[in-house]
C-alpha cells in the first residue's frame, strides 16, 4: 500500500470506534451488511474493536498503524464488468462537506426559503424487515386510500406547505443545503445550532449543474457548487425557481444542538462524521465501518493517500468503486468538496479471519 509506512491514521482510528460503538447491540451472527456479504459477521469484527479501543490515540503514527496491521489484511477492491468480466482499478471520487448556512427565525430581506421538518404524512419502509434479501433497501411514500404511494415532489411539498418550518433562508443557499444534506445553521445573534437529514421525499435526484450544461448555460468545467450559484444570481429569482423545480427530491431535517464542534453529521450509519477520515460508499456493495485505504489526486493534495470509514451513503453514490469524499466544514473544506472529481483505488482492510475465508479457495493476486 503505497504511502502506508508514511501515514498517520489517527483521525480514521477514532472514526473507526465510533462505528464500532454502533456493533455493541448487535449480535454476532449478523452480517454487517447482508448485502455486502463478503465484509463478514459483526462477531467477526470484535477484535478489531476491541484493539481499536485499547489503542492510545496520542500515541506515534508507527503504533497505530500496528494496530490496524495486527488485526487486519488489505484486499484490494476492483469493479469486474459482468458481461466482460474485465476488471476496473478505480472509480470516481466525489466530494461533500457541512457548510455554514444565515438563517432567519422569520422571512424576509432575502430569506424566503423554508427549511422543514419531515412531514408526518411521508413514510419510509425499510424493505429489509420483509425480505432478507432487501436488507438497507428503503422506499419513501404516502399512504393514500390504504395505499402506499409516491410521496409529493419538490412543487407539490411547497404547494402544499408540507413539513413545519423551523427556519428561512436563502433560496440559493437552502438548495445547495439539501443537496449535501446536512449544515451549520448561523442565526443574527451569531448561535448555531445543525440542520441534519431527517429524510427526503423519494423522488429521484436530477442535477441542476447537468440541465444547465444540457440547456448550454454552462460549460462542463463550470459546472462547479461556485459556478452553478454565479448563473443563479446572474439569472434571478424566476429563473432560480424554474431550475430548481428540475430536480423533484426534497431533503427534510431536523435542528439539533451543536455539543460538538469538532464534529460533522451522523451519517447513514447513524455516526458522526470525521473531516478526511469518513466517505459515504453504495451500501449495495459495501459495509458501513470498513476501513478503505484510498489513493487519489484531490484539490490541492496531488497524490493524496489516506485511511477513511465508510460512514455515510448518498442517493448518487452507485458503485463498488464509487465514494464520495467528507471535508468537514469551512470555506476550504467548501471549495474543495466542490471541486473533487477524481478517480480513487480502494484497498480494503478486513479482519484476518474474513479474509481467510474469502481466499479459502483461491490465491490472492
Amino acid at each position: 500500500m503505497e504511502g502506508w509506512a508514511d501515514a498517520d491514521p489517527r483521525d480514521a482510528l477514532a472514526a473507526f470506534r465510533r462505528s464500532c460503538a454502533r456493533l455493541d447491540s448487535r449480535g454476532d451472527d449478523e452480517f454487517l451488511n447482508p448485502q455486502a456479504a463478503w465484509a463478514g459477521r459483526v462477531g467477526e469484527w470484535r477484535a478489531a474493536c476491541t484493539a481499536a479501543a485499547m489503542t492510545d490515540l496520542q500515541a506515534e503514527p508507527d503504533v497505530l498503524r500496528a494496530s490496524f496491521e495486527a488485526v487486519f489484511s488489505p484486499v484490494r477492491a476492483l469493479a469486474v464488468d459482468p458481461d466482460t468480466g474485465e476488471s476496473q482499478v478505480s472509480g470516481l471520487l466525489t466530494g461533500y462537506y457541512e457548510p455554514f448556512v444565515e438563517v432567519r427565525e422569520t422571512p424576509g430581506d432575502g430569506f424566503t426559503q423554508p427549511l422543514r421538518r419531515r412531514p408526518d404524512d411521508l413514510v419510509t419502509v425499510d424493505l429489509g424487515l420483509f425480505e432478507d434479501d432487501l436488507a438497507v433497501r428503503r422506499i419513501v411514500g404516502e399512504v393514500r386510500d390504504g395505499r402506499l404511494v409516491h410521496y409529493k415532489d419538490r412543487a407539490a411539498i411547497e404547494a402544499a406547505d408540507a413539513g413545519e418550518v423551523f427556519a428561512w433562508g436563502r433560496p440559493i443557499d437552502v438548495f445547495f443545503l439539501q443537496i449535501q444534506g446536512s449544515g451549520r445553521l448561523v442565526f443574527p445573534d451569531g448561535s448555531q445550532e445543525r440542520a441534519a437529514f431527517a429524510a427526503h421525499n423519494g423522488q429521484p435526484y436530477h442535477s441542476i449543474g447537468r440541465e444547465l450544461i444540457r440547456r448550454g448555460e454552462l460549460e462542463p468545467h463550470a459546472a462547479s457548487k461556485a459556478g452553478i450559484e454565479r448563473w443563479l444570481n446572474e439569472n434571478g429569482p424566476e429563473a432560480t425557481a424554474e431550475l430548481f423545480s428540475v430536480n423533484p427530491r426534497y431533503v427534510f431535517f431536523a435542528s439539533e444542538s451543536l455539543t460538538d464542534p469538532s464534529l460533522g453529521p451522523r451519517g447513514s450509519s447513524g455516526v458522526a462524521l470525521t473531516p478526511m477520515a469518513s466517505i459515504a460508499i453504495d451500501t449495495r456493495q459495501h459495509a458501513h465501518g470498513v476501513p478503505v485505504w484510498l489513493e487519489a489526486d484531490l484539490p490541492d493534495l496531488a497524490g493524496w493517500y489516506g485511511l477513511v470509514i465508510a460512514q455515510d451513503s448518498g442517493g448518487a453514490i452507485n458503485g463498488p468503486l464509487r465514494g464520495d469524499f467528507f471535508w468537514g466544514w469551512g470555506e476550504t473544506a467548501e471549495r474543495r468538496a466542490g471541486t473533487t472529481r477524481a478517480q480513487a483505488e480502494w484497498t480494503l482492510l478486513l479482519p484476518h479471519t474474513v479474509v481467510a475465508r474469502l481466499f479459502a479457495d483461491t490465491q490472492p493476486a
